[in-house]
């Protein structure tokens, strides 16, 4: 990304939003020559369900577990004893939840062949002369075996595929039976896997076992820890124990026979937030230095389902390790980019499989690296991610004229300098920016003054808290907000920031049963008088080991290292920049035990952000005069709490994760 705010706006692109909608025959496509075409039919193509070896008995009864691995294949190559790469997407979803924005299933006719594979993976890459393959994971649809929620086994469901179609790996025509089906044949052993949410979970996982074949995987919304997925630091996000997703994924038959498997997954990850082995075992980031595989990040900024801390750490450990990368960071929340980006999402992820599995020089690896969506259907580009420039700064809050609204810049606080404030489990990260400038008893709020340039934060941020409560548990939220107004995607509204119309566009070639058009979308937009940018959460009693909770003492000061989720924000010439410190973050994270009221030492609390410029820029960004804005109409705060911006005041409730798909 650019180094100047300028050249960031003179770097934007066409959204795809403003392009005339394709017709329903359309494609995209490039004036290169070095890309695969749809020559092969779809109609004619074969289809057929093998089922795999995973060397595992994950349900105990006695016979290694074999996954269901549906394929669908251009004939025509088989015909002329040609072999084709594959683009896999392994899922718990096939069955019970579906996939996609129209929440597709897998179909099978009366003999159990397979005839609709969702999403448009199959209908535009098989034409172009890929298979597409379709995994059930363990305990799902028509697998053996239980799904473990991110471990070994659901880990192991794909990466047996991924032998198999190298010749690794055992497979067979039948569930039970002994008749062999191979894949070499007819399979260079060249995988990309791609997927959303637990999908794009299962990618990264496979990647981090470097097993050989993956060249490249395309995770969408992904999760890279498990353990940050149900907690933070300790402190319990949403339902924190895995066991019940587990039960939700899994088919009738498998709930029958998983119980044990579900109760072992319970035991293994308590609620406490403690890090064990089974947290270990669902961390692919620690594994980071074994991915041989290109990897294609899309996450959405605003994604409260998968945190956006979820593609940070998995980033920045893949950097260390030299993983060739390229990422799409959106506004939405839990969102496919085919619902957000279709032409350019469709025509970029065609040329990025064309180079990792079929060799082609098309030119995409010497292309920036970053997409950022800067405001809805606005994008930038960059050659790296974070932009060459780009310097951890420590900003420091102070007091300001009422106590809890205070300052924030480079000078520290005086020794002494103090703010208060009492856990409120009712109200959020959005209760709090409505409030920033008010001494309000649930946060302390600090503020800069209103910037005279543009300044850009982009990467993972910590802020530095030294806290002394009042009772034996405590939980810590800090947020970065951008106060000012602007035009964002809705990503608090029920389709996290799109809205789904009736009309169908058409990505590849149909069949009867399986439609290659799907529903067209737009952004779905909201006026707000603030935005938060980056959130973090914590249990102060992790104080002195990340991995265990500690009995707090009443009256005694601790100090705790945050971590904040990932972004990429311009926080225009004219708004402010806060840094907000409170207790519960509602919907967000389980309040503790009891209701404390904290005080911040201010001498020993610092923010240490990511800015474009280091501290030079934050220094040229507050000095000099600053633009004036307009002033947005305030409207009443469903919390009762007086006036606040025109923003997204209700909180997003989302729903329990793995059920946003």
């Amino acid at each position: 990304m650019a180094a100047a705010t300028a050249a960031l706006l003179a770097t934007l692109v066409t959204p795809a939003g403003a392009q005339p909608a394709p017709p329903a025959s359309a494609e995209p496509s490039t004036a290169s020559v070095s890309e695969s075409r749809p020559v092969h039919s779809y109609a004619d193509a074969i289809r057929e369900s093998v089922w795999v070896d995973t060397g595992l008995d994950g349900d105990g009864d006695g016979r290694a577990d074999r996954v269901a691995v549906d394929i669908v294949r251009p004939r025509e190559p088989a015909a002329a004893g040609r072999k084709i790469p594959v683009i896999m997407d392994a899922s718990p979803y096939y069955a019970c939840c579906g996939r996609g924005n129209e929440s597709q299933k897998k179909t099978y006719d009366a003999d159990g062949n397979p005839v609709q594979f969702p999403l448009f993976y199959d209908n535009y890459f098989v034409p172009r002369g890929y298979a597409f393959v379709a995994v059930d994971l363990a305990g799902t649809n028509r697998s053996d075996g239980c799904d473990d929620v991110g471990g070994r086994s659901d880990v192991r469901s794909a990466k047996a595929v991924v032998d198999w179609l190298n010749g690794r790996a055992r497979g067979y025509t039948t569930p039970t039976g002994t008749e062999r089906a191979g894949a070499t044949g007819w399979s260079t052993g060249n995988v990309g896997m791609i997927g959303k949410s637990w999908d794009g979970t299962i990618a990264n996982g496979v990647a981090a076992t470097g097993v050989e074949g993956l060249k490249t995987i395309v995770p969408i919304g992904a999760i890279s820890s498990w353990y940050d997925y149900f907690h933070a630091q300790g402190a319990p996000l949403y339902n924190a124990n895995p066991s019940w997703l587990s039960d939700y994924v899994s088919s009738p038959a498998a709930r029958a026979r998983c119980g044990a498997v579900q109760d072992r997954i319970t035991a293994a990850t308590p609620y406490s937030g403690d890090w064990t082995s089974a947290w270990s075992e669902r961390d692919h980031v620690r594994d980071a230095a074994k991915v041989k595989a290109s990897v294609f990040v899309v996450h959405g900024q605003q994604d409260l389902n998968v945190r956006a801390n979820q593609f940070g750490k998995w980033w920045d450990a893949l950097a260390a390790n030299g993983v060739e990368r390229k990422i799409w960071l959106s506004q939405t929340g839990h969102v496919d980019p085919f619902d957000f980006r279709r032409a350019d999402w469709v025509r970029t992820l065609h040329r990025w499989f064309d180079h990792h599995l079929l060799g082609y020089e098309n030119g995409i690896d010497r292309e920036p690296v970053a997409d950022i969506e800067r405001a809805p259907d606005r994008w930038t580009t960059d050659r790296q991610w974070p932009p060459r420039g780009t310097e951890d700064t420590t900003l420091r809050p102070a007091p300001g004229a009422a106590p809890g609204a205070g300052t924030l810049g480079r000078t520290p606080a005086a020794p002494g300098s103090t703010a208060t404030f009492t856990d409120d489990p009712g109200l959020g990260e959005l209760d709090w920016a409505a409030r920033v400038d008010s001494a309000t008893p649930e946060k302390a709020g600090f503020v800069t003054r209103p910037l005279s340039r543009d300044l850009r934060i982009s990467g993972s941020s910590k802020v530095t808290v030294t806290a002394t409560p009042t009772t034996a548990t405590a939980h810590l939220s800090a947020v970065l907000v951008d106060l000012g107004p602007d035009t964002i995607r809705d990503y608090a509204a029920a389709g996290e920031g799109i809205t789904t119309l009736a009309d169908r566009t058409c990505w590849g070639a149909s069949t009867p049963g399986d439609s290659a058009c799907f529903k067209e979308t737009r952004a779905r937009t909201t006026d707000v008088g603030y935005t938060v940018v980056s959130r973090g959460w914590a249990d102060l009693g992790t104080w002195a080991d990340p991995r265990k909770e500690r009995p707090l003492t009443p009256g005694r000061a601790y100090t705790l290292t945050l971590d904040l989720a990932a972004t990429d924000h311009v926080v225009p010439a004219g708004h402010r920049l806060a840094l907000i410190v409170g207790g519960t973050d509602k919907d967000l994270i389980d309040p503790p035990s009891t209701t404390p009221t904290l005080t911040l030492d201010l001498s020993r609390t610092r923010a240490k952000l990511p800015l474009v410029g280091g501290a030079a820029a934050f220094t040229r960004a507050t000095t000099g005069p600053s633009p004036a804005l307009p002033s947005p109409a305030a409207r009443p705060s469903l919390t009762g709490s007086g006036p606040v911006p025109p923003a997204a005041v209700t909180g997003p409730r989302l729903p329990a994760p793995g059920a946003a798909r």
